[in-house]
């Protein structure tokens, strides 16, 4: 696909610029000025956001409202920010905050579930052996007597 007209002033002074086409797809998409990524400002408001409410449930029309956006298009941007989409920015996010739980045993796991967004405990442990390898109570036994780095 080609085009050949040159950007140009709309109405308005908006300036015009023809779509770019993604190689071999055959489709124009639009041009992206920032390389695909977020500005830097809105993904630390995300994040910031992200971490303030690991409790909570964080569905992706509430993140990308939070930068005025599509899902679609926050989520986008987002993963070529992060390197992550959304969703495992944020499950990562809730395990790094149990892991510093799990080194001291004031917590419960089930405690801790709740406390970084899971709804039971199962749920908890078996995406945190998915992610580090090993169960929260084992993790917790290996952990116990170490300092917390922060």
């Amino acid at each position: 696909m080609t085009t050949t007209s040159t950007p140009s002033l709309a109405p308005g002074g908006i300036m015009w610029a023809p779509p770019v086409a993604a190689p071999g797809s055959g489709w124009a998409g639009p041009a992206r000025e920032n390389g695909g990524a977020l500005p830097v400002g809105r993904l630390r408001r995300v994040i910031e956001y992200i971490q303030q409410n690991l409790d909570k449930d964080l569905p992706l029309a509430e993140l990308a409202a939070l930068v005025c956006m599509s899902p679609f298009h926050f989520a986008r941007l987002f993963k070529d920010s992060t390197g992550l989409p959304p969703h495992r920015f944020v499950i990562r996010q809730r395990i790094a905050r149990a892991r510093v739980c799990l080194s001291t045993p004031d917590l419960s796991i089930a405690e801790i579930s709740r406390r970084v967004g899971f709804r039971t405990p199962s749920h908890f442990a078996t995406v945190f052996r998915r992610v580090t390898g090993v169960t929260p109570s084992r993790y917790r036994a290996r952990h116990r007597d170490e300092p917390i780095a922060r």
